[in-house]
């Protein structure tokens, strides 16, 4: 069986590869009589083409690098959800779907011309061999990975079980110790936190869906009932999508049996409907989704089949608003397509697919225009088409066209320095200025003890300036110091954190300045007291 996925993820000889791509999928899939004799004589006149140019043309060419040019030339003119994956992506994007791949088990950074660990993931064979955040790998098997054109992550991959010799040069030292690493199996963590907020909420929050989220989200549920959760949040805030199958799994936990989740039409507009079981173990407990304007396909799968079916709150900002779905064909050659092959919509029947009419480009930065037109501070600038109104079975009103509305908004960054600030907590900034601090003055922090550095650790006005400094590069030179000190302060805590003890803890940290998570708090006293 094919795997559906709802992703959020560009003419180079559109004619002759128009042809190239349809045979190629249709014999991929069995489907070579579809075509007519004159469709075969097309297919087989564009395929010369490309014999005699690869044959006779005055100069070498690469005809593959032109088959994949035309190729995504073509999806680009379809919809901006249909994509090539070339046999160099291929290996890559099999493991971020499956949820795991075959390495030494680190996060890492380029600096200048090293590698720099940022952090090792938990049991991988990196951390079992004594690796840590802020060490700097200079060889493997002898081999520089340091110095112009050196640096390529390829020499770190392999089979699983084989093993490796590492140089590395740790905080402090100026010898290159040898280090055996062996190769395995590395998880891609779908659940980057799960903890209880208060008393009675367990949080968890879901940074993709791929093939193992539906464990990883049940081992979190678990843990949550075991610590006593009466109520639950799943924070799916910049969670572009992934695995429809995962989403389904995760709405099934908080509907009842035989309450529809989803349904899709293909092309000749054949219904498929996907149903609630009755396995899941939050049907009659409060729960609070959080999305925002980054949280796509699979993400609004979930926050679409709860609000729909009155379960819950949606809480955030509208969403991206992604309604199409993918399937994964093979090529014949190592690649493959992804391909939208059908619509979703919501239990109502709405559809929240934006508009692709003015091209890729101008849909994926729609942001933009949100922004402009104030929908980020304000609901009540969100644009809705009445002739897309629909009802819930308890009367409460929804919108297609265009992402899921939440159902309690809570605006987003205001102002240049917040959004900026903001952009730093959300991208590895910070981390590269924390990963400096720990390979030199900080290194310290390798050793202390993860309650002592939450109880007790405070940054340094030193880390906190050379931050700072930073930070004020490029275009962001009006950015001050005065007012935004203890959200760098924490941003830096949480950089720290996340290199040190795991990205849990940096999760837990940013969350305590975080304007939603108080919304949050709020609504699940007053549900409590209800």
């Amino acid at each position: 069986m094919k795997k559906q996925y709802l992703y959020y993820p560009l003419f180079l000889g559109i004619f002759f590869g128009l042809g190239i791509l349809i045979g190629n999928l249709l014999s991929v899939n069995g489907m070579d009589d579809a075509f007519t004799t004159s469709g075969n004589l097309k297919k087989r006149k564009l395929n010369r083409l490309i014999d005699i140019i690869d044959q006779r043309y005055v100069d070498e060419v690469n005809t593959d690098s032109i088959v994949d040019v035309t190729v995504n030339g073509i999806l680009q003119n379809l919809d901006p959800h249909s994509i090539y994956i070339s046999t160099d992506q291929a290996q890559a994007v099999a493991d971020d779907m499956r949820g795991n791949f075959v390495g030494i088990g680190i996060r890492y950074f380029v600096n200048e011309d090293t590698i720099s660990v940022l952090s090792t993931i938990k049991d991988g064979p990196s951390q079992k061999a004594g690796i840590k955040s802020g060490d700097r790998i200079l060889t493997v098997d002898g081999r520089p990975l340091y110095g112009e054109n050196k640096v390529s992550t390829d020499q770190l991959k392999g089979e699983s079980g084989s093993r490796i010799t590492l140089g590395v040069l740790k905080p402090g030292d100026s010898t290159v110790f040898k280090i055996p690493v062996t190769r395995g199996q590395i998880a891609i963590k779908s659940v980057d936190a799960a903890y209880m907020l208060t008393n009675e909420l367990g949080y968890i929050k879901v940074n993709r869906f791929a093939e193992s989220t539906t464990a990883e989200f049940n081992r979190a549920i678990d843990i949550l009932k075991r610590k006593g959760a009466q109520q639950v949040a799943v924070d799916l805030r910049d969670n572009p999508g992934g695995v429809l199958q995962a989403a389904l799994d995760m709405a099934d936990e908080f509907l009842k049996d035989d309450q529809l989740m989803l349904f899709q039409k293909d092309r000749n507009n054949k219904r498929k409907n996907s149903y609630a079981t009755s396995d899941g173990d939050f049907e009659d407990k409060p729960v609070f989704i959080l999305i925002n304007e980054n949280s796509a396909s699979a993400s609004e799968v979930v926050a679409g089949a709860l609000q729909d079916n009155d379960k819950g709150t949606i809480i955030g900002r509208r969403s991206f608003g992604k309604g199409l779905v993918q399937q994964e064909m093979q090529l014949g050659d190592g690649s493959a397509v992804r391909l939208t092959v059908a619509r979703y919509y919501t239990p109502t029947g709405r559809s929240i697919q934006r508009p692709y009419d003015s091209g890729n480009e101008d849909y994926f930065n729609e942001y933009l225009e949100r922004y402009e037109n104030g929908e980020l501070q304000d609901k009540s600038n969100i644009e809705v088409n009445d002739s897309l109104m629909y009802k819930t079975p308890a009367g409460k009103i929804v919108y297609g066209g265009g992402g899921i509305i939440p159902d309690v908004f809570v605006a987003g960054p205001k102002g240049y320095e917040n959004q900026t600030l903001d952009y730093f907590a959300r991208t590895g900034f910070a981390d590269r200025v924390a990963n400096d601090f720990l390979r030199t003055e900080g290194s310290y922090l390798r050793y202390m003890p993860e309650k002592e550095f939450v109880d007790s650790y405070q940054v340094p006005e030193t880390l906190l300036l050379e931050f700072y400094q930073r930070a004020r590069g490029g275009n962001n030179k009006s950015l001050r110091l005065t007012g935004n000190r203890e959200f760098m302060m924490l941003l830096l805590k949480a950089s720290l954190a996340e290199q040190l003890y795991g990205t849990e803890l940096k999760v837990k940290l940013l969350n305590t300045m975080d304007p939603m998570i108080d919304r949050l708090k709020e609504l699940s006293r007053d549900r409590k007291n209800t």
